[in-house]
């Protein structure tokens, strides 16, 4: 499969004013089109008011709020149209199993893999919205609990990358747990999980570069010798060996297809001090 010519950007939550900066500086033009996707927030018109006004001031007039949830169907004309058109994408935090509900399976869904594939497009997201953007995505899983069988729960996503669980506000919320889980169960999936105001750009659809002040964690499940989770009863812990984790930070980016760690060298200035 040839590589995707968008880009992905996904925040793990909190103070998101670095990702729209990002967002502005590295892959717009004063006249890029924006369209902010409300679906996952508790408050949409909150929520894409306050995201539109956010990227009008760092420059971008042409940003738009797309309402895609109980009143408003994915498939519009007009939506597909201005689907079509834009430039960036950008998926607001809330509740990811609305992103399953109102957007798995329809065309504007469709449209946006077809762009992402074959178009330099940037499909960004905070929590939820970061959560949202691989074929899985984590939607439960608590504390201590989540190391049980049965309790971590994931649903299908939007399919932008394969083969990657992509969980929000990691450190801050202890969610080490659900997503170790996640990939015991499903060893083949890559897991990174994002610290608050902390996130990763995936350029190529598997070279994933850290952005921000926190720590990214990827837990990797190719190298598992044992697990005991096709066995044991639901409400059992889980055992598992040989589960590989790594710490990442802002300098360092992690090649999924090689399953390598590697700082990013920055030039040097060859001026005298």
């Amino acid at each position: 499969m040839t590589k995707p010519k968008g880009t992905l950007i996904a925040l793990g939550g909190g103070d998101d004013d670095g990702l729209l900066q990002l967002i502005r500086a590295d892959y717009c033009q004063a006249n890029s089109v924006v369209e902010v996707i409300t679906t996952a927030a508790p408050s949409p018109q909150e929520s894409g008011d306050a995201y539109q006004e956010a990227f009008v001031e760092l420059g971008l007039k042409n940003a738009h709020v797309m309402h895609i949830d109980e009143q408003n169907a994915a498939d519009k004309p007009e939506y597909l149209e201005r689907i079509n058109r834009a430039d960036v994408f950008f998926f607001t935090g809330g509740d990811q199993r609305r992103i399953n509900q109102f957007l798995l399976d329809t065309q504007v869904q469709r449209l946006m893999q077809q762009r992402y594939q074959n178009e330099d497009i940037v499909i960004a997201g905070t929590s939820a919205g970061a959560s949202a953007i691989s074929n899985r995505m984590i939607y439960e899983g608590y504390g201590s609990n989540s190391l049980v069988k049965g309790e971590t729960k994931t649903c299908s996503g939007l399919s932008f990358v394969q083969k990657l669980y992509i969980d929000s506000h990691f450190t801050e919320r202890g969610r080490f747990g659900r997503l170790a889980v996640a990939i015991a169960k499903w060893p083949d999936y890559l897991g990174i999980g994002l610290g608050e105001e902390t996130g990763v750009i995936i350029k190529e659809g598997s070279l994933v570069e850290v952005f921000g002040p926190g720590v990214v964690t990827i837990i990797d499940g190719s190298q598992i010798q044992y697990c005991n989770i096709d066995e044991v009863a639901y409400g059992s812990p889980i055992a598992v060996e040989n589960l590989v984790m790594h710490l990442l930070v802002e300098g360092h980016r992690y090649c999924i297809t090689d399953k390598r760690l590697q700082p990013i060298l920055k030039q040097v200035s060859d001026s005298k001090i």
